[in-house]
């Protein structure tokens, strides 16, 4: 099933981790089939473009080029948009990508670290339709840690980089935005209910803290009571009413979290939290769907 695959993807690199199930079916969504030249359809989206209609340079080393400059809405912050992308290094070798995961596309929410914080601060430049090149030196890509065996230390990072439309939440409740972006509608009978025991696999962070803690690390679901009182009131509101298998993305305003006391040296005051979640069990249902 689709949501065995979310948990792989979770112990990858930290990049955008999931796709949209649900699409326009009035317009065709590229293939990640190959089409025999060894690229897909998706990846041919993104191949760069010999005519450059635009560049900009910043003071800390990004620059960015656009192949394609549109006249679309702005890219806001605390939004979740389409991206088509690959990143690579200086020496070509492809390091991440949609499309290793067999996405068209992937959901990412802007300004909470799911990439680099120079991916950020460069997709803020941009406006939904662009398409671009964008050069993130290593201090702002994965830093002097690097990846092991995946990027080097200090390594630039060249991310091309294709912005489809933004994705509106699919439910606000007292400020808190939920993206529902997959779901399995046969769970009907595992439902998160005021009373439900809940597992979700996650990650969580804010601005200042991104993915500050994931439950992928301890390989172990995190495991909760709806009407724990230790339990944020936000994710309460959030979960309910939501299936086993559902894959959201939850932005928790501060007053709907830990509010103007913040949460020990990981979370600042009055700072929003963004979570990652798929719910893998509700009441035990789980055990009970692979019995059968």
């Amino acid at each position: 099933m689709k949501y065995l695959s979310y948990i792989a993807i979770g112990l990858l690199i930290t990049a955008c981790t999931t796709g949209v199930e649900k699409v326009d079916d009035k317009k065709e969504a590229p293939s990640t089939r190959s089409t025999g030249d060894g690229l897909s359809e998706a990846e041919k989206q993104i191949e760069p473009k010999q005519t450059i209609v635009d560049k900009k340079s910043f003071p800390n080393g990004i620059r960015i080029q656009w192949f394609e400059k549109n006249d679309g809405a702005p890219i806001r912050d605390g939004a979740v948009y389409e991206i088509n992308f690959k990143t690579k290094l200086e020496n070509g070798e492809i390091v991440d990508g949609n499309y290793k995961l067999q996405r068209d596309m992937l959901p990412f929410l802007v300004g909470y670290g799911m990439q680099t914080p120079g991916f950020d601060m460069a997709i803020k430049e941009l406006k939904v339709g662009d398409f671009v090149e964008i050069f993130i030196p290593g201090k702002l890509a994965r830093g002097k840690k690097g990846i092991p065996g995946i990027i080097p230390p200090n390594a630039p990072n060249i991310v091309m980089l294709r912005i489809g439309k933004e994705i509106k939440p699919t439910k606000v409740i007292d400020g808190v935005k939920v993206w529902k972006l997959e779901e399995n509608p046969e769970m009907t009978d595992a439902v998160v209910g005021e009373n439900s025991n809940v597992a979700i696999h996650y990650f969580v962070g804010t601005k200042s803290n991104p993915r500050y803690d994931n439950s992928y690390q301890r390989n172990t679901p995190f495991a909760f009571g709806m009407n724990d009182h230790s339990l944020i009131p936000g994710l309460r509101k959030a979960m309910l009413n939501n299936k086993m298998y559902d894959k959201l993305y939850i932005l928790v305003p501060a007053k709907e979290a830990y509010g103007a006391r913040g949460y020990v040296d990981l979370v600042k005051p009055n700072e929003d939290l963004f979570y990652d979640v798929i719910i893998m069990d509700v009441d035990g249902k789980s055990v009970q769907k692979n019995q059968k």
